[in-house]
């Protein structure tokens, strides 16, 4: 019988386009609505005023100055309420219109029905229909599930104006808009699931909402069960689960194209999936980040984000998910210092900390993941503090075997304006890992943490081209910015999209 307190928050019934708990009409028109309270326009410093009687001399008596991310609410006498935007002297890019419609969003965050007017810009038109609705939706976005008494306003409407003399810019327009539409929702998705506390999201749940995400969105769903992953050899996993009175799930996604060839490329992407990390034996201390442990699943989110959207994208590539989901709770029964697991495959580990899990429940399906012969692996995962400490918490790590795909990471990443920064994948702290009684130990030595993480999974590729996100520091924000809405941020659902739409194998299948 269910526990009493476990919720599935109604928003994992997915529909194309949302934001928060409600789902939103996305529209493209020449033509501000009718029913638009709200009406957005870009403005930059010295340029005209949309028209209305504003001058400048009026606005910058407030303070506005059209400086980016600037914004002014001007009631209208019988006319929704008109939204400046300011977007500063430089060019646009599609990472600053992002920002810029983001801006617009939170402006209006009391109306349900907006508009917002396209600027000119320098790059497609479907382009900037793009990352206009990922800003407006992505900022919009509230986790509100469990707080009935919450004031936020759902959005239900955003008409998105294309002005334009050429005959197909509104269509050009709208087709940039279901593509940001489709990114903001695998977005939505990952940002829901690593919002929602442990006990409403058990690794049983995950994989349930796998299944219903997968029959909604046109992937392959295979869960495994506890009795499944004894008989795979799964010690990672096993090992990480063996305090918690919560079984392991591990489930396996699978997309595959309508036109898929013996020679079409396989993307491999294997996502961490603790549903709650307490540190096991290895205890975390009940601090702010110790409360965030909730969001250490956030790479399988991301992953399972990511595959709603590839179908919707007829993405041309072949691609399979690892998620690998428990969570790591001290108890009588937990791992235990000094205890060796065996990971799938063969190789055994020593475990000098349980709070170096992820890397663990990684381990085997990496292992899994060369089984399959892909032509690439990209992990994702909430995996050190190291690598918090290093770069912030805008820009993620990404370590790599393979340069080559680390460059189609970076594209992607830049695509989306989710930050990544290659770090060394320095062999000469291997060393560090050495253990007396296993073939590797869990943890290095007191320095280089994210290297020697990576390095740690980099012994399980088998030497498949193989990149590794270390998300630690870029899973939460914790108050709004730009898009990034306070709470989870769903970081590298679309980065993950994007290097799938067009990933290319340095070495064609035959």
């Amino acid at each position: 019988m269910p526990s009493p307190y476990k919720l599935i928050p109604s928003s994992f019934e997915f529909l194309p386009s949302r934001a928060g708990d409600a789902v939103v009409d996305v529209q493209v028109s020449a033509d501000v609505p009718a029913g638009a309270e709200a009406v957005g326009r870009f403005v930059a410093p010295d340029a005209a005023l949309p028209e209305g009687g504003l001058d400048w001399n009026a606005v910058a008596r407030v303070g506005f100055e059209a400086k980016p991310g600037q914004t002014l609410l001007v009631p209208q006498n019988g006319a929704p309420i008109l939204v400046l935007v300011g977007i500063g002297a430089e060019a646009l890019t599609p990472a600053t219109l992002r920002d810029a419609a983001a801006s617009f969003a939170r402006a209006a965050h009391s109306f349900a029905s907006v508009a917002l007017v396209l600027p000119e810009v320098a790059f497609s038109a479907a382009k900037a229909g793009q990352v206009v609705a990922e800003g407006v939706l992505l900022a919009r976005y509230r986790y509100t599930e469990l707080k009935p008494t919450s004031t936020h306003i759902d959005l239900k409407a955003v008409t998105i104006i294309a002005e334009g003399e050429a005959d197909d810019h509104v269509q050009q327009v709208s087709a940039g808009v279901r593509r940001g539409v489709t990114l903001a929702a695998a977005a939505a998705v990952a940002r829901d699931l690593a919002n929602t506390p442990p006990s409403h999201l058990t690794a049983t749940d995950f994989g349930d909402i796998a299944i219903a995400l997968g029959a909604a969105s046109g992937f392959g769903v295979e869960v495994f069960d506890k009795a499944q992953l004894i008989e795979l050899g799964t010690g990672g996993l096993l090992g990480v689960n063996a305090g918690s009175t919560e079984e392991p799930r591990m489930v396996k996604l699978t997309y595959t194209p309508a036109a898929a060839l013996p020679t079409t490329p396989h993307l491999v992407f294997v996502g961490k999936g603790i549903m709650y990390d307490s540190g096991g034996i290895s205890l975390k201390p009940s601090d702010p980040m110790h409360l965030l442990m909730k969001m250490d699943m956030a790479g399988a989110a991301a992953v399972l984000g990511a595959m709603t959207a590839l179908a919707s994208l007829e993405c041309p590539v072949t691609v399979t998910g690892y998620l690998m989901c428990t969570d790591n709770m001290p108890s009588g029964s937990a791992m235990k210092l000094g205890d060796v697991l065996t990971i799938h495959g063969g190789t055994t580990v020593e475990v000098k900390n349980t709070d170096a899990e992820g890397r663990l429940v990684l381990s085997d399906a990496l292992v899994l993941a060369t089984e399959l012969d892909p032509d690439a692996i990209v992990d994702i995962a909430t995996l050190t503090g190291a690598a918090l400490m290093a770069l912030g918490t805008h820009t993620a790590a990404v370590f790599g075997n393979d340069q080559p795909l680390v460059q189609q990471l970076t594209r992607a990443s830049e695509e989306t304006d989710e930050s990544i920064w290659q770090l060394p994948l320095e062999h000469r702290y291997r060393p560090q890992l050495a253990s007396d009684v296993a073939d590797i130990a869990n943890l290095g030595g007191k320095y280089a943490g994210a290297t020697t993480a990576a390095l740690f999974l980099n012994d399980f590729v088998a030497g498949i081209p193989w990149a590794h996100l270390d998300i630690a520091g870029t899973m939460q924000a914790e108050k709004d910015d730009s898009w990034r809405s306070q709470g989870a941020t769903g970081f590298g659902a679309r980065l993950l999209i994007e290097l799938a739409l067009d990933f290319a194998p340095a070495k064609p299948r035959a």
